[in-house]
């Protein structure tokens, strides 16, 4: 499988991923971290072994394109900045860390294996952005009742420094091209309800610098659960 990425000012990057490492509970923010932990603690989430937690997944599970498919209707996305390593370097783009919300209660790690990860077409330098990585602005919005909604807003400041994550990569990920590195994400806003995380059968997710963006929307089909 061979990823493509548009760069600007450096033309097409074309990437074969063989390691997808998923970074989980990555705020910066220690106390609302264990909150989070024991609200999820209280709907049957598992908690986590450690802070952060480094989740190995299949790399096959990325995916460019507009639409996936999950099996149910028990799934949602949520962006995320993600590291690439290609060429020796670091790169940046964003995707959706999709999971399966019913799974994650039997295991988190099964339920990130369940569903595709889409990621975005485009990318940028890590070294040209690295300076002022807290400045660039991590969103989401899903198509809920008939509009789109904001979903997720905030800054790469409310997730620890995402070279921080890449040096704490367990002794067994390989630093190496071809690695990919999901590095977290921000909390769901609530809907009129007060539900936060919740399924959506669009989703679009952005990382904005400035005036420029990355960018990638998806459409979700859910499949029929047969028994």
């Amino acid at each position: 499988m061979t990823l493509r990425f548009r760069v600007a000012g450096a033309g097409a990057l074309e990437f074969q991923p063989t390691q997808l490492v998923i970074a989980g509970w990555t705020g910066r923010d220690r106390a609302a971290i264990d909150h989070h932990i024991d609200e999820l603690a209280a709907i049957g989430v598992p908690r986590p072994s450690s802070v952060p937690l480094y989740y190995r997944v299949a790399a096959s599970l990325l995916t460019q394109a507009a639409q996936i498919e999950v099996l149910g209707p028990g799934s949602s996305g949520e962006a995320e900045p993600v590291l690439l390593r290609a060429h020796g370097r670091w790169w940046l783009t964003v995707g959706s860390d999709h999971t399966d919300r019913d799974a994650e209660r039997a295991g988190v790690a099964l339920s990130k294996q369940l569903c595709a990860k889409p990621v975005a077409a485009q990318a940028w330098a890590w070294d040209d952005v690295a300076a002022r990585a807290d400045t660039i602005g991590l969103r989401s919005e899903i198509f809920e009742h008939g509009r789109w909604v904001p979903y997720q807003h905030g800054t790469l400041a409310s997730i620890r420094p995402l070279m921080d994550l890449a040096t704490g990569l367990p002794a067994d990920v390989a630093v190496a091209d071809g690695l990919v590195l999901f590095c977290g994400t921000l909390a769901a806003l609530p809907a009129a309800d007060g539900r936060g995380v919740r399924p959506a059968a669009r989703m679009r997710l952005m990382l904005v610098d400035g005036e420029r963006t990355l960018a990638h929307e998806y459409t979700v089909t859910a499949l029929p659960q047969v028994a």
